[in-house]
């Protein structure tokens, strides 16, 4: 699988913040919170929206903040701390305070599945972390795109968990010039259909694939038309 896009990452800087209000409302939506796109500039720039719940607004600001995050922070390291500060900053004010950053300990239900998650163990998650982050023989955006689906999988948060993974996912992405992951409101059916079966399987390499082929955006600053 090779890397789409061949960035520095200033260059992959710009491109995020050239459509940050569209991943975050891509993103937004992909998690059930169903806001527009203008409301999700409107929220973005700190307007005022009207007929929106206070947790929907707080649930774009606090991924407004999230990206930041990564955009801001190159010497952040991939590991557990970092997961924990991105599902804090996801889910601020969303969850309770004792489930912020921290593995979930009462089991969840996931819809259209009757398949459930097994309980997230501290030191497990840390190590199949490690251990996907170091594959030598894949790609920085093939990694990335496994830790994501990984994440979404293993559930380890209360809530929130696809918003995480695919945060994480795009900081490996854009540390390494590689693009966004980003699913467009058209294949979000497909994904979920695909998401289920991912689920119900562990066998990623469907949705992986699929991931690949639709939903890595970027721009090739290198080809200037000379």
């Amino acid at each position: 699988m090779e890397n789409k896009f061949n960035l520095t990452r200033e260059q992959n800087i710009f491109v995020a913040k050239r459509n940050i209000v569209d991943y975050i409302w891509k993103s937004a939506n992909l998690e059930g919170i169903g806001v527009t796109y203008p409301e999700t500039q409107a929220i973005y720039d700190g307007g005022i929206v009207n007929g929106l719940t206070v947790d929907k607004i707080i649930a774009i600001n606090n991924l407004k903040y999230a990206w930041q995050f990564i955009i801001e922070n190159d010497e952040i390291d991939y590991d557990f701390k970092a997961l924990c500060h991105l599902h804090k900053l996801t889910c601020d004010k969303l969850v309770l305070d004792q489930n912020l950053g921290r593995l979930r300990s009462t089991p969840v239900n996931i819809g259209g599945t009757t398949w459930k998650p097994q309980f997230p163990i501290e030191s497990q998650i840390k190590e199949e972390l490690e251990r996907l982050l170091n594959q030598t023989d894949k790609t920085k955006t093939e990694i990335a795109i496994e830790i994501m689906l990984w994440i979404m999988r293993r559930q380890m948060f209360i809530d929130g968990n696809k918003r995480v993974a695919m945060l994480f996912a795009n900081k490996v992405m854009i540390d390494n010039g590689c693009g966004i992951i980003t699913i467009s409101q058209a294949n979000q059916p497909t994904f979920f259909e695909k998401l289920i079966k991912f689920y119900e399987s562990g066998d990623n390499k469907d949705l992986k694939q699929w991931i690949y082929e639709t939903s890595i955006d970027g721009i090739d600053l290198n080809n200037n038309g000379n």
